[in-house]
């Protein structure tokens, strides 16, 4: 439960990126270093608990989706970070097109696959399911 906020931030990053090339306000740069942060730390944080699970949980550690998963959360938060990272700096718009909105699509599409894979964890193999009666 602790991935919404980034993935809310990192999705939000998308629009704001758009609104910036769209009409050139530089509120929308400076959302987008908000959003970037958010987005790129608390995915940190939150796959510090998914790290946790797949190495303790040995069912977990054996599935390949798992480890999938896992993978492209990695990919999807390095592309976060280094979105932030360069938007970092006394003009925040400076680098938002082409890199700052190409890496933003990136990692959107990096968050629909980790998302996807997230959900067959969940409904196909029962992940963080209580299945107890």
């Amino acid at each position: 439960m602790l991935i919404h906020f980034p993935v809310a931030a990192l999705v939000g990053l998308v629009g704001a990126d758009a609104a910036f090339i769209w009409n050139g306000d530089p509120f929308w740069a400076r959302v987008g270093v908000w959003l970037a942060g958010v987005g790129a730390l608390g995915g940190w944080g939150a796959s510090m608990a998914g790290l946790v699970d797949l190495i303790t949980v040995g069912r977990i550690r054996r599935l390949v989706t798992a480890w999938g998963h896992a993978i492209i959360a990695v990919m999807m938060l390095s592309m976060a970070s280094m979105n932030w990272m360069i938007r970092l700096g006394d003009d925040p718009g400076a680098h938002v097109y082409p890199w700052g909105a190409g890496i933003t699509l990136v990692t959107a599409g990096f968050i629909a696959l980790a998302a996807y894979l997230g959900g067959r964890l969940v409904y196909e193999h029962a992940v963080a399911v209580d299945t107890s009666d």
